[in-house]
Formats: structure tokens, C-alpha cells, sequence
């Protein structure tokens, strides 16, 4: 491997991998349903999110509970570990589950980034600290009395796509996607390499040669 540790894994993901790579050797494994929603963008194009998740289950509610009116979103914001993604889902689209005091408080942990299968507000404040946050969109309607987190660290399931605790999701411009626990280390040395040799094909096509000559000496297009 190409990495001891975490630190080093996301550092090597973020910085010579994309998604698209990574889907693609995950659809010749047959894991083909491992990207989330088109939905679900970055607030800014540049913004890269590699991490373990960190799942969150949210569910709709009517009314204002005194004693815990998010639920046990605090538990689950502090309960953040460096290198983790919040990610949250399990809510209709009526209100929005992170904000810029969440975002302080995720990156005061080490947290990598949040990813939402829903709307996220305070954007202004999330560019400025420049915080990866993906969502559905923008959207300022707070949860308080719509909307609570009623567990933390279980699996979560958005779409056809099910992630469990401690998978890794990434994300970029192209969308998110979690690579299961049991294939991540094949999973990313292949998309090292599948990358690699996309840049080589990359030269070759900048410099003329045709499409069906570099797909056969390198297998990519």
C-alpha cells in the first residue's frame, strides 16, 4: 500500500483521485450503486470531502420537544473523530440539516466534511471558513421543530445506496461516493493506478494518436 494511515489515505484520495475513477472500478466489481443522489453538490466547485462516515438518522417531526429540540444532533456533532464525514439523512426535503455553527464545531474535531441528503444553510459564512459541505442545496428553514437526529453511527440507507459506519466517502464536483469497507484497499490502489494511466492517455491524445490505439495500450478512455 501506498498509505500507513488514514491521514495519509485521504491526503493520497484528495489530492490524485476523482470520483469518476473510483465509480468505475467500483462498477467492475459490480458494486454499482455506490454513488448518492446527483443532488447532492458542494457549495463550491473546489470543494473535496474524503472521510470515514460518521452516519446520522434523522427523521420528521411536528412540534418543538423543550429538553431536546435536534434530537441527539449534539451528541452526534461532538461525538466527531478526526477524518470522519457527517453525513446525515433520513428527512423529506423541507428544511435544512447543517448550518455554519455545525460546520465550527465539526472542524474544531478534525471532522473532514459533511454530506446531506437534504438542504444546508448560513452558506455565506460555510464558504468563508471554507468548509466541504455537500447537500441538495441551499435552503435556510431551520430543523428545530421539523426535524431531529435520532441516532448516530448506524447504517444509513440513501437511494439504493447503503453506508454503514467507517466507510469512506468522497466527494468532489462530480458527486459523492462510499467505497465499502471490505474492498476500500483494492479499491483505491486500482484507482492509483487506472489514474495514472489516464494522465499517460491523456498525453498521448494530446499529441494526436487515435482513441482506439490509446484505449488498447492502456485500457482507459
Amino acid at each position: 500500500m501506498e498509505w500507513k494511515n488514514d491521514t495519509e489515505l485521504f491526503e493520497l484520495i484528495r489530492n490524485q483521485l476523482f470520483t469518476a475513477v473510483i465509480g468505475d472500478v467500483l462498477d467492475q466489481r459490480g458494486r454499482r450503486h455506490q454513488f448518492l443522489s446527483p443532488d447532492c453538490q458542494p457549495l463550491a466547485p473546489h470543494m473535496i470531502v474524503a472521510g470515514r462516515a460518521m452516519t446520522v438518522q434523522e427523521e420528521d417531526v411536528s412540534g418543538v420537544d423543550d429538553h431536546q429540540p435536534f434530537g441527539l444532533m449534539l451528541e452526534a456533532l461532538d461525538s466527531l473523530e478526526p477524518n470522519e464525514v457527517y453525513v446525515a439523512a433520513g428527512t423529506t426535503r423541507s428544511y435544512a440539516l447543517w448550518g455554519e455553527l455545525m460546520s465550527i464545531t465539526a472542524r474544531a474535531r478534525g471532522a473532514s466534511g459533511a454530506v446531506l441528503a437534504g438542504y444546508s444553510r448560513d452558506t455565506h459564512g460555510i464558504l468563508e471558513m471554507d468548509f466541504p459541505v455537500f447537500s441538495y442545496g441551499r435552503y435556510a428553514q431551520d430543523q428545530r421543530g421539523r426535524g431531529r437526529v435520532i441516532a448516530y453511527r448506524v447504517p444509513l440507507e440513501i437511494g439504493k445506496t447503503i453506508i454503514t459506519p467507517g466507510e469512506i466517502v468522497f466527494g468532489d464536483i462530480d458527486g459523492v461516493i462510499v467505497i465499502p469497507r471490505e474492498l476500500e484497499t483494492e479499491v483505491i490502489t486500482e484507482a492509483l493506478e487506472r489514474s495514472r494511466k489516464e494522465k499517460t492517455a491523456k498525453q498521448d491524445l494530446l499529441h494526436g494518436e487515435l482513441a482506439v490505439k490509446v484505449f488498447q495500450k492502456h485500457g482507459v478512455l
